[in-house]
């Protein structure tokens, strides 16, 4: 038996994690990508419980930075980056729900797949920015064009070839009234940024209004934690997600379910209220689900927790929060 027949998908789920229909959205059935989530758009796409789709993903600039010779200032139009495919309807799916959504696979696509990083104005971990304004001038502008392959990599030069590790940076339900840039992460999920959001693992969206409303896009070809300079190997791909449905389940923020652990995760500013939120959040579930009493969960975090940074760039930030199932008291 492997790990996800014991997964709270599997158990809890309408369709008990199984595939039961598939379906696709390519560029033509999308038409007009989002650069909001909101649930003021038609769906795209309408499926029950058990559904397995195939998204066919831009990369974070829609296609538009072509060359290395390219000017971000000149070409990206802020704030539309960020483009998501979707929305999907989940039919029975209700305020105080949870979407289950199993990460099947993220592949690069096109011809010749290429991946693209750029360093561009007021944006990035370790410059000036809006929120953290200074009189220090920009760095200069530079983009980085690279040939992916999930069989080698991403070639960074003559040198360097980093391995094909692919993730959803963004993904997440609508809220219930909002309609937020798809450059924010929060409570409904959004762009969180991080790398555990990978093929193999369970990511639980709390569903905040009817339909749940998912949303996808923003896959990363690889992501150091932090994504530094605010852009990670950004690529267009074929995403394809099982979509499950756990009725009555009420999550406050996204959590996430892999072989080896369990995580929480908040977006929040400043980083370290992101990091508590997940860590409460993290708590609450042990308690909630694990039989664990909250301050006996407090006390064994301090000494067995593990935080993930996925990003220090965007409006928000995200920390994963996690604790290993080998910890007794935790697998089931």
């Amino acid at each position: 038996m492997s790990w996800f027949d014991d997964s709270i998908m599997a158990r809890k789920a309408v369709a008990k994690g199984k595939a039961l229909t598939t379906h696709s959205i390519t560029e033509a059935s999308q038409g007009k990508y989002h650069y909001v989530y909101g649930a003021f758009v038609e769906p795209v796409l309408t499926v029950d419980p058990g559904a397995v789709v195939s998204a066919e993903t831009h990369d974070a600039f829609e296609g538009a930075i072509k060359s290395e010779t390219d000017k971000p200032s000149e070409i990206l139009n802020f704030p539309y980056l960020n483009p998501q495919n979707g929305p999907i309807w989940v039919n029975g799916a209700e305020k105080g729900d949870c979407l289950a959504v199993y990460i099947e696979s993220v592949v690069p696509r096109g011809p010749q797949p290429r991946g693209t990083t750029v360093i561009m104005p007021e944006f990035g971990g370790l410059v000036p920015t809006g929120d953290t304004a200074m009189l220090t001038a920009p760095l200069p502008e530079r983009v980085k064009k690279l040939e992916i392959t999930e069989e080698k990599g991403t070639v960074w030069n003559d040198r360097i070839t980093l391995p094909y590790e692919p993730f959803i940076g963004t993904i997440g339900t609508a809220p219930e009234i909002e309609a937020i840039s798809s450059l924010v992460p929060d409570y409904y999920g959004g762009n969180m940024d991080l790398p555990d959001v990978a093929p193999g693992a369970v990511i639980y969206l709390p569903v905040n209004t009817e339909g749940a409303y998912l949303y996808v896009g923003d896959c990363h070809a690889a992501q150091g934690d932090g994504e530094l300079c605010g852009v990670a190997i950004e690529h267009p791909t074929v995403t394809t997600l099982r979509v499950d449905l756990i009725k009555g389940w009420t999550i406050k923020t996204p959590r996430l379910e892999n072989e080896k652990f369990y995580m929480t995760i908040g977006s929040s500013r400043p980083m370290e209220d992101a990091a508590r939120g997940a860590y409460r959040e993290l708590i609450r579930w042990m308690a909630a689900d694990f039989g664990f009493e909250e301050i006996d969960a407090y006390m064994l975090l301090t000494q067995c927790g593990r935080i993930r940074l996925g990003n220090m760039v965007d409006p928000k930030y995200t920390v994963g929060a996690s604790v290993l199932k080998s910890i007794s008291g935790i697998a089931r």
